[in-house]
């Protein structure tokens, strides 16, 4: 690895401080899972000249229940959720994906802030030494669109003939299907509007924004969430799909339905067409089926990929009936 500065901040104020001084040149590290993999192997044309560590910063990190909704300090650990009883009992889907995220021993060293800012996972994007110049570097093509697209995007890239990379968080889709919130050192946004796709970029964060907290509202009465994941390996892998999903019942029928999917498209996709045929009907396996074929209805997969729109299908059938 090539010489970099290390900065132990011990506020927010002094980590966005650091950001702000290096303009664009420095970055921020938690759990260390993703950016200093992307370090080693020379990723990226550019090298960072500093990396700010966030976890030297005290009241970041630890579960809260307030007012009947949550709130997780950015840098909890994924095992700390996973096991959390609270979380577990009353917010399922975050507990799951949590808990099916990377190794055990990642999982005890990522964190909930790294797991929803970390980088995507494309082959080409990250092979060593930057080989491939492309799209999310700021070259000029993405070599996935005529090469091994096997675990890229069913639903389109993020502008015509553009990136085909998907989004590898597994914690993303829990937050977005539980309408979660997250808290910067700036603002506050949704999770469902924090992601995007820009160059070296997969969220909406400024190059000295930092993301504190996640909190999750109250529960509606009668609702249940549900977090499944396929992946060729039970441990270690990213997801080739993934679906979290809550629902709302009442009497018997749905009320309210929220579904997410990920790593099928450059960003967290909620397909709401299949969340629309839910709303009125029962919670049965013939709704479930129609929610799925719905969830698919505009997948738009590559020459390699085609497979991916079955399992997608599939997991939302599943998820959705995990909730009933």
């Amino acid at each position: 690895m090539q010489t970099f500065k290390h900065i132990e901040a011990r506020s927010l104020e002094e980590a966005v401080a650091a950001l702000r001084r290096y303009e664009g040149r420095a970055c921020f590290i938690a759990g260390g899972t993703d950016i200093l993999g992307k370090m080693k192997d020379r990723v990226l044309p550019g090298y960072p000249e500093a990396l700010v560590n966030l976890k030297s910063i005290p009241g970041l990190e630890g579960i809260r229940e307030e007012n009947g909704g949550l709130s997780i300090g950015a840098m909890t650990r994924l095992a700390d959720i996973a096991s959390h009883p609270g979380v577990r009992a009353r917010w399922a889907a975050l507990a799951e994906a949590a808990g099916r995220t990377a190794s055990p021993q990642l999982r005890e060293m990522g964190t909930l802030g790294g797991n929803l800012c970390q980088d995507v996972r494309c082959w080409y994007y990250r092979h060593p030494d930057n080989r491939f110049p492309c799209l999310r570097k700021g070259g000029g093509r993405c070599y996935a669109i005529d090469g091994d697209n096997r675990y890229h995007a069913i639903f389109g890239g993020s502008v015509e003939q553009g990136c085909y990379a998907v989004h590898p968080s597994d914690t993303a889709p829990a937050l977005i299907a539980l309408d979660a919130r997250l808290v910067t050192s700036k603002r506050t946004v949704t999770a469902a509007d924090f992601f995007t796709v820009g160059v070296s970029r997969t969220t909406v964060l400024a190059a000295d924004e930092i993301v504190t907290e996640v909190r999750l509202p109250a529960l509606p009465a009668g609702a249940r969430s549900a977090f499944l994941k396929f992946a060729l390996r039970r441990s270690i892998d990213f997801p080739i799909v993934n679906c979290a999903a809550r629902i709302v019942s009442s009497n018997g029928r749905v009320t309210e339905a929220r579904i997410c999917l990920n790593a099928v498209a450059v960003t967290p996709y909620r397909p709401t067409a299949a969340e629309k045929t839910l709303v009125g009907a029962a919670l049965t396996e013939e709704s479930a089926e129609a929610a799925g074929e719905a969830a698919v209805r505009e997948a738009r997969p590559l020459e390699h990929n085609g497979y991916m729109v079955q399992i997608a299908r599939t997991l939302v059938k599943r998820a959705v009936l995990a909730c009933g």
